[in-house]
């Protein structure tokens, strides 16, 4: 299939988590001979982002990790939907695209024959009144099932798919552990919002001050208050890291946590973010905070360990840190899933299956799309 995707951007990840998985199943579509042609926007923040807090020294090390990305970037303004999408079987519409762009390219749909799907990974469907505007799309790829049920009640049954994110295992796999692993555990993920600042101090940052654990933590939007906390608490604060670069630094660590934001917990039960699958694939171990996992995605006790309180925290680790056995079988139980049940390899099993029974033909290996478009010049990354 000629497939073309829209997204905010998949050259960068700075606080930008859909960037993850998305690299995965373009990479899987391209492996399988499909030609796929990623549109981003030439401006895009979280690029914009990147570029400030790392410069352009990333962008060799990008270009071997994703080799079969091929990415057009694009001024809105300028866009040949005509030339852009000539061709195309699949256009992918993710969530966090412009409106104005969405509503222009399903307006290009009703004279062209091609499917439209809108990708919808975040919980602003569910949170905010203003639901996106999907008419004109043919259906919808919603990243968990109380998503997809919010698009159902809006009367779209039948044209809407719980498609859940997934590991890379090309990216993500276990490395030879650093010498000693100078780390007890590392907390990887973004300040944010104050959507979840009461649940990492429970569940990450006061359980390793009082067992005196030697602790980093990696992200972005730390504001001073929460690297004093850091700080007074003896953990060590790493900064930004590209996702790629997650798995040598899992390698370094003996364990690992997982703190959803509120809204995944309260509003959007059965939802985990990408960072669990990654975690899972690099075969560390896991303690997470609660979160109900409705859909049966995993197994608790088995792939993870769920802790309900602080208290209940500081147990799981002590065990993990002195029970090589128990932590080994619970790291190698939890990859074992990713690899039989939540891989990009099995998301594109699925999304193929989808395409075929809106009436697609999905035959790969057709003539390539030209690498660049005349109104959306690839952007030199060095």
């Amino acid at each position: 299939m000629r497939i073309a995707l829209f997204c905010h951007t998949l050259r960068s990840c700075w606080n930008h988590g859909n960037a993850h998985f998305l690299r995965g199943v373009v990479t899987e579509l391209a492996t399988r001979g499909h030609d796929v042609q990623v549109f981003e926007p030439e401006d895009s923040w979280s690029y914009s982002n990147l570029i400030r807090a790392e410069g352009r020294d990333y962008a060799e090390e990008f270009r071997t990790t994703y080799p079969l990305l091929n990415i057009a970037t694009f001024a809105e303004r300028s866009l040949d939907l005509d030339h852009a999408l000539a061709g195309a079987d699949l256009v992918l519409v993710h969530e966090w695209n412009a409106p104005s762009l969405a509503r222009r390219i399903a307006a290009h749909r009703k004279s062209h024959d091609y499917l439209l799907l809108f990708h919808d990974t975040h919980h602003r469907s569910v949170t905010d009144p203003a639901m996106p505007d999907v008419t004109g799309f043919d259906g919808v790829l919603a990243f968990g099932e109380s998503v997809s049920e919010h698009y159902r009640r809006k009367g779209w049954t039948g044209r809407v798919w719980t498609w859940h994110e997934a590991a890379d295992p090309r990216v993500f796999f276990p490395r030879p552990s650093s010498a000693g692993r100078p780390l007890d555990v590392v907390w990887i993920g973004n300040w944010g919002d104050g959507e979840r600042t009461e649940e990492l101090r429970e569940f990450f940052i006061d359980p390793v001050r009082e067992l005196g654990l030697r602790a980093r933590v990696y992200g972005v939007r730390y504001p001073p208050e929460a690297l004093r906390l850091l700080d007074e608490s003896g953990i060590e604060f790493g900064g930004w890291i590209p996702n790629f670069r997650v798995p040598p630094v899992f390698a370094q660590a003996r364990l690992t946590v997982h703190i959803p934001r509120r809204p995944y917990t309260r509003e959007l039960p059965g939802i985990p973010t990408i960072r669990v699958f990654e975690a899972l694939a690099c075969g560390i171990p896991l303690i997470s905070a609660p979160w109900n996992d409705c859909e049966e995605l995993f197994t608790a006790g088995e792939d993870f360990l769920i802790a309900q309180d602080k208290a209940q925290v500081k147990r799981f680790m002590h065990l993990l840190l002195t029970d090589a056995k128990s932590a080994r079988a619970l790291a190698d139980h939890g990859r074992q899933t990713i690899l039989r049940r939540h891989t990009c390899r099995h998301r594109v099993d699925q999304l193929l299956r989808i395409c075929e029974e809106l009436g697609a033909e999905c035959a790969a290996a057709r003539p390539t799309m030209p690498a660049s478009h005349p109104a959306m010049p690839m952007e030199a990354m060095a």
